[in-house]
């Protein structure tokens, strides 16, 4: 069978790009959801895609093929190739260049008209003994209407079509779109806008570049379109597991990029975080309008909530920590002040100030917790294991620096 580089299925190559390109962790032979002709085909088109960016190793399991991206030499996010390729039969080209042709030249026209004129101005012209029914022309019409390339308005009993005239000055925007991007949620949609602009500029780097949810775009965008219309949402999770959820809010990593909804699940009637990139699929629900519960169960919520864990109110841990900042070292406060998404900031004295909190999973606060290491004079938690987390990664740090 021949190999074609065009698509139908993106969920396929999400999985392959994910699995070896992103964190290139398998082989040729561990993936075994498809044949091995199916994985052969799946690399050379992301190959296509991807090419300057792919690196290998060696091991003893054979060759594993990565996504390796330097930030500095890359302007724009690389993944986001593969939301430009679509697949198209030989009639769908055609009727592309025919009809934007056709509308741009003779304005405003039905189906009937666009018909006649496809079949008289083209097929005649060069001899193609093609017949072409209206049916057929009004289904691309309509496609091109929902992607937003051409407009319709009714008459009567006609429908006429034709191509949208903007007065959008894209241009003007290339700086935003250029930032947008890269540094926003679905910035393929900015990437697509850049694709029309003559002069891209290539002057924006960003230290921490998280390309990976340009992967999920498609789950993102599903989501947000059931927030706008005030619905419910259905997620399909891996292993086929189902669930309805309220869509309340989007929160997004600044350690990592990894992006979360929150959302309340109608079943259980508690609040829960799903990770974009474990959702298999989007659909929309059979609840409108916000669930009173939901809003309630938030503001209660809100207060003790560091990351992304999501407990009950009695299941909260105490954090306490007491920090030394000299009189000309005031930004440290600031700092701590800025920081800090729940609990209070006090000063003990006129060097030492005490941060507390209650939270619902104190794990969560260690990383940000140890950049504060050398400052910390004491350090306590209700949970145990994260105050024994804490003082075993702080000896292991000593041990190798070699600190006494």
């Amino acid at each position: 069978m021949a190999y074609k580089e065009l698509i139908k299925d993106f969920k396929r190559i999400r999985d392959y790009m994910r699995a070896f390109y992103v964190y290139g962790y398998l082989h040729r032979d561990d993936f075994d959801a498809k044949s091995a002709r199916s994985y052969d085909n799946e690399r050379r088109r992301i190959e296509s895609w991807l090419g300057d960016y792919l690196s290998f190793r060696w091991d003893e399991q054979g060759k594993a093929v990565f996504l390796s991206v330097d930030s500095r030499k890359a302007a724009g996010n690389p993944l986001y190739r593969a939301w430009k390729t679509k697949s198209f039969t030989s009639n769908d080209i055609t009727l592309h260049f025919y009809l934007l042709d056709l509308l741009r030249e003779y304005g405003e026209q039905t189906v009937k008209e666009l018909t006649d004129r496809i079949a008289g101005e083209y097929f005649e012209k060069v001899g193609v003994d093609l017949e072409l029914d209206e049916s057929t022309v009004r289904k691309k019409l309509n496609e091109y209407v929902e992607l937003g390339l051409i407009g319709k308005r009714k008459q009567g009993r006609d429908v006429f079509y034709e191509i949208g005239e903007t007065s959008i000055n894209l241009q003007s925007w290339t700086d935003a779109c250029a930032f947008f991007s890269e540094a926003a949620p679905l910035g393929v949609t900015g990437s697509f806008l850049l694709d029309q602009i003559s002069d891209v500029p290539d002057y924006y780097r960003f230290k921490h570049h998280y390309i990976l949810h340009a992967l999920d775009s498609e789950i993102l965008f599903g989501i947000l379109m059931c927030m706008g219309e005030q619905s419910s949402v259905i997620l399909e999770m891996q292993e086929a597991v189902l669930f309805e959820v309220w869509p309340m809010k989007i929160y997004i990593s600044t350690q990592n990029g990894r992006q979360y909804l929150l959302g309340y699940v109608y079943e259980t009637k508690k609040l829960q975080f799903f990770r974009l990139d474990r959702i298999v699929s989007v659909g929309n629900g059979t609840y409108k309008g916000e669930p009173q519960q939901s809003a309630e169960l938030y503001e209660q919520s809100l207060p003790y909530l560091w990351g992304v864990v999501i407990k009950e109110l009695e299941q909260t841990e105490h954090v306490e920590m007491l920090i030394r900042a000299e009189k000309t070292e005031p930004f440290v406060v600031e700092r701590l002040k800025r920081e800090k998404r729940v609990g209070h900031v006090e000063q003990v004295d006129d060097v030492i100030w005490k941060y507390t909190a209650d939270v619902f999973d104190a794990m969560e606060m260690l990383p940000w917790i140890r950049t504060f290491t050398g400052r910390i004079l004491e350090f306590h938690c209700s949970n145990a294991d994260a105050e024994k987390r804490f003082i075993e990664d702080l000896e292991a740090m000593r041990q190798i620096y070699g600190v006494k």
